[in-house]
């Protein structure tokens, strides 16, 4: 503590850097920033954009890189992602932003941030171009956790010949997070023709009775093959559930290397 607090005193590091040291999160106008998160639990905090003004996200996002060196905003808007984009440029000139507009998620690096390296391979699969907002959610946050991460678009059960002709590169991958929405039976194909986990993501598509992602999710839960399932469009908790596996497969390589 007192060197930390020495720290502070000879201006070597901010009051929300100490904060977040002292304390494990840094306050600011947004709110409360987990700066001990990925510490803690292995997957690093997110400052999800729902229901928050764009300046919150920023200094939630400004924080975030002041007292971890990475910032990761999901669901954001693009008004939102603007903040941000002036945020940085303004209290962290040097950082890198990248806008993944597609997946609504906003990712800023410092100069010195390390990203993690595992050695595994996640395969993100999608019924269709409707499911690729979720989906591009978790290959985010999978990438940020240092897996390396495969796409595999467009291949839902209503062509099925699209699935069969990508099979070999689906069973290439460690871990697979499916993402599919309407009936969900993409996720539940998938665990019956390879032989590692597979995580279903629903998505909030569809009409009628069942719409909004809620016959996905059923038809999941209900899956006659083994495959764990998250809620309707939580992208980044597939992300984190397959960026954990990940890490614990990097972790059992180095070993027996």
């Amino acid at each position: 503590m007192r060197e930390i607090l020495e720290a502070l005193e000879d201006g070597n590091i901010s009051v929300e850097a100490a904060e977040a040291e002292l304390r494990g999160y840094a306050s600011n106008d947004g709110g409360r920033f987990d700066a001990a998160r990925e510490v803690r639990r292995g997957v690093p905090e997110a400052i999800l954009g729902d229901g928050k003004t764009p300046a919150e996200v920023a200094a939630l996002a400004s924080t975030a890189v002041e007292t971890t060196g990475r910032a990761i905003a999901t669901r954001v808007t693009p008004e939102q992602a603007g903040a941000v984009r002036r945020r940085l440029a303004e209290d962290h000139p040097d950082a890198t932003i990248r806008w993944r507009e597609r997946s609504n998620v906003v990712v800023g690096h410092s100069p010195d941030f390390e990203p993690p390296r595992l050695d595994a391979d996640v395969g993100i699969v999608t019924a269709g171009t409707s499911d690729a907002i979720p989906a591009g959610e978790a290959a985010a946050i999978v990438g940020e956790m240092g897996a390396r991460v495969g796409r595999i678009d467009d291949v839902g059960v209503a062509g099925i010949a699209r699935l069969l002709d990508r099979l070999d590169a689906i069973r290439a991958h460690d871990v697979i997070i499916v993402a599919a929405g309407r009936e969900g039976a993409l996720p539940t194909v998938v665990a019956g023709l390879v032989d590692v986990p597979v995580i279903g993501l629903p998505v909030s598509t569809g009409y009628g009775q069942g719409g909004d992602g809620e016959a996905a999710a059923l038809g999941m839960l209900q899956s006659c093959t083994a495959l764990t399932t998250v809620n309707v469009d939580a992208g980044f908790t597939a992300g984190a559930q397959a960026g954990l596996i990940a890490r614990q497969l990097d972790d059992a390589r180095g070993k027996h290397a």
